[in-house]
């Protein structure tokens, strides 16, 4: 074989390879973008639909569905911006995505589906899927968990810490019943590379809780950010109406002061009073720009979707 021919051969060999790369990333673009119609379709009528068991039967289908489109090689790097209902939040450090979201029940509350995507080098399918276990979590302020006992929620927020045992801060809505909402400040780590949700990091009021829950009413709402420039949470303080009311967190509103969580050696310290004059007003998702709560929304989207 002459150096010529050989050459002539690897070059070939070369265009193939590149055609088959391609060919092979438009196949898999196209199967991702079957499957986000699919999901988008079945995800709006299990928010939207007013007849409680359409809903349920939306998600079921949409459960098998979302899991195949995520075994295509490379899911990880597709966003599925069409599909509204579920909230797709990656961690800045680009080594997982939670992908969440809620079906509301027939009496009002609401139950929480999700799944933990890692990235992989191969971007072969590694994924953890979340099982909401909150019903028969009775005190979740100092309960750790796992995957398969979730305390549910749909995220809008990934803080990283860097601290001995590096970990996340998952803010996200919770909703509750009729009468109130909840919005909840977790944690998420990995042992043995696998999820773990809640560690005792949050300091304040003479306690260390493993994860933060907020309970007003349903009615009002609540600001809960991240301020990055001050390694700040900040959130409304919630109060009830009157004293007799102190044991009703379901009557519970903004008083128009703030508190925080300040970070501080890999711990979050509880801040009184804070002055918001001097917290930049940016366009963080719990600010209202570019998150919209899903309770809202999903009436919104109830009166101007008609149903079948």
């Amino acid at each position: 074989m002459t150096k010529k021919t050989a050459l002539t051969i690897l070059s070939l060999l070369l265009c193939l390879q590149t055609f088959a790369q391609h060919t092979g990333d438009a196949g898999r673009l196209k199967r991702l973008t079957m499957f986000e119609d699919s999901l988008a379709h079945l995800s709006n009528k299990m928010v939207n639909d007013e007849n409680d068991m359409e809903r349920k039967n939306a998600n079921y289908k949409f459960i098998p569905t979302l899991v195949q489109a995520l075994r295509t090689d490379n899911s990880f790097a597709f966003p599925f911006d069409s599909v509204k209902a579920v909230t797709i939040v990656k961690s800045p450090d680009n080594r997982f995505r939670i992908i969440s979201w809620h079906v509301m029940n027939l009496d009002g509350s609401y139950r929480f589906y999700g799944t933990v995507q890692m990235n992989t080098p191969t971007g072969e399918l590694k994924m953890y899927p979340l099982e909401d276990y909150s019903p028969l979590i009775k005190n979740p302020e100092d309960t750790v968990t796992d995957n398969r006992k979730w305390y549910g929620a749909q995220y809008y927020k990934i803080v990283p810490v860097h601290a001995i045992k590096p970990y996340y801060v998952l803010i996200g809505w919770k909703g509750n019943t009729v009468k109130s909402t909840k919005k909840v400040l977790d944690v998420l780590s990995f042992n043995n590379d696998k999820p773990e949700f809640g560690l005792p990091v949050f300091d304040g009021n003479h306690k260390t809780r493993k994860r933060v829950v907020f309970e007003y009413a349903r009615q009002v709402s609540m600001l809960l950010r991240y301020i990055p420039d001050q390694n700040l949470i900040v959130f409304d303080h919630l109060t009830a109406p009157d004293d007799k009311m102190k044991n009703h967190p379901e009557t519970y509103g903004p008083d128009l002061s703030y508190d925080g969580y300040k970070l501080k050696n890999g711990r979050w310290s509880f801040v009184e009073t804070l002055d918001m004059r001097n917290i930049p007003d940016n366009t963080d998702a719990a600010a209202g720009a570019g998150y919209i709560d899903p309770k809202k929304q999903a009436a919104r989207d109830r009166a101007s979707v008609p149903v079948n």
